[in-house]
């Protein structure tokens, strides 16, 4: 690993990771498209990466954090869905490898650009 890229790489945790306590986002939104741009990944290694960096449960502490500040979590609830998170992870992953990736990058950007429209119009 060369300087580059260990810069890159680190720019690329502490941005998602920042984003992901401050906004609830990191993974497909900030890591996805910068391992892309600064690392040359192709749409299916970028969603793979993402998908193994989430797989360390750091968000727990960030999730705590909002708790432990007084914005209750229901715990149980997360529990539940984490869990379901799982198998929908899976079943998205088998699906995701199967389609070609300028098919899955523009899948991607499209449902990028829907989310920001829809937060940057509502209420």
């Amino acid at each position: 690993m060369n300087f580059e890229i260990a810069i890159s790489l680190i720019v690329i945790g502490i941005l998602a990771g920042i984003l992901s306590g401050f906004m609830g986002v990191g993974g497909g939104v900030v890591m996805i498209p910068l391992m892309m741009l600064l690392l040359g990944y192709d749409q299916h290694q970028a969603q793979g990466m993402s998908l193994a960096v989430l797989a360390v449960p750091v968000t727990f502490i960030a999730a705590y954090t909002y708790h432990k500040s007084g914005y209750p979590i229901n715990w149980k609830f997360a529990v539940l869905i984490a869990v379901f998170f799982v198998v929908g992870g899976f079943l998205g992953s088998k699906l995701a490898v199967k389609i070609d990736q300028v098919i899955l990058k523009k899948i991607f950007a499209v449902i990028l650009l829907i989310a920001a429209i829809k937060l940057f119009f509502s209420k």
